[in-house]
């Protein structure tokens, strides 16, 4: 029983660093965080290495914490490129497009990312998708717009994913920004590391 409530309060540790970590990413990628969130990750790390080494009894609690570890792994890959690609002064998978000489008038400097998530496959990826959601939605109100219900939201991002997956892109990155006080929602094709 012990292992039972162990389990259970680190997977929900897990899912709120996870979360926190997503959030520090985007803003590091942003321009916000001088640097990475290596504090946070490590934490992370460390509860997954903890889990994935010991004998999880119960199937649920074995098969969140499948999904939290394979997201994490996935993200993990996605900002790890994006930071080689920085350091190395090449465009990654969070670059904004840059106009050769002037900014663009459409990307005025008063816009603001607010999330950048990736998905191979939303279904699976249940956390990520409502995290997605939650972020649009917010953003949403605070401009005064209406909401969308969820599984509008899902069918749309699932839709997406399918259409730019069937161009050959194995993952399809998503951004939730505010320019010039509207919201919006992209979708982006993010190439494989052969790219």
């Amino acid at each position: 029983m012990a292992e039972s409530t162990d389990i259970a309060r680190d997977l929900q540790t897990l899912a709120a660093e996870m979360r926190k970590l997503e959030i520090e990413y985007t803003q590091f990628f942003s321009g916000r965080l001088p640097r990475p969130p290596w504090e946070t990750r490590t934490r992370v790390e460390q509860i997954i290495k903890k889990w994935d080494r010991a004998r999880i009894n119960s199937a649920t609690d074995r098969f969140r914490f499948s999904t939290l570890q394979s997201r994490y792994s996935s993200f993990a890959d996605l900002w790890d490129r994006g930071q080689r690609a920085r350091e190395e002064g090449r465009p990654g998978p969070f670059a904004h497009q840059r106009a050769p000489a002037a900014p663009a008038p459409e990307e005025p400097a008063g816009d603001t990312v607010l999330h950048v998530t990736s998905f191979s496959g939303p279904r699976k990826e249940m956390d990520k998708l409502h995290g997605l959601y939650e972020s649009l939605m917010d953003a949403r109100r605070d401009a005064g717009e209406s909401v969308v219900p969820f599984h509008k939201f899902a069918n749309l991002v699932k839709e997406q994913v399918n259409q730019l997956r069937s161009s050959g892109n194995p993952e399809v990155a998503f951004r939730v920004a505010v320019k010039d006080g509207q919201v919006s929602l992209t979708a982006r094709g993010l190439k494989g590391m052969s790219e």
